[in-house]
């Protein structure tokens, strides 16, 4: 898998993950990072992916042709290091990985790479352009 590299995660992106992890409490939260111009800036969740209270599965299978630079879920408690399950994810989808857990503020997350070496990610504040939907 090719490589990105990403200067930062979108404000607005990271307060979704956040939110939609704190929602999913107590089932994990799983999505797919996207970056354009090298900010993480969305987030896809693939049809098919599984939450339970220990684990959150994507099938890969289900993965668009798009640039993914990474995933984000939540655990359940506050220990938000990558399980050995989290590195075997990791090394298959991209090179950051988000992981949150409670209480899902802006204090309570962290990027790790594809080996699950702690990672800094620069929160930037994105102004994104009303689609008009």
């Amino acid at each position: 898998m090719e490589r990105r590299k990403v200067d930062g995660i979108a404000r607005d992106t990271l307060e979704f993950i956040l939110e939609a992890s704190k929602a999913m409490t107590p089932d994990d939260f799983a999505s797919l990072l996207i970056a354009e111009d090298k900010v993480v800036d969305d987030v896809i969740i693939l049809p098919g992916t599984e939450s339970s209270r220990m684990t959150a599965s994507i099938k890969h299978y289900m993965l668009p042709n798009m640039r993914i630079v990474g995933s984000a879920h939540s655990h359940p408690t506050s220990n938000i290091s990558p399980s050995k399950e989290d590195l075997f994810f990791f090394l298959r989808s991209g090179d950051y990985h988000i992981i949150a857990g409670p209480p899902f503020t802006e204090k309570n997350w962290a990027c790790y790479d594809a080996e699950g070496e702690r990672r800094v990610l620069p929160v930037i504040d994105v102004e994104f352009e009303d689609e008009g939907l």
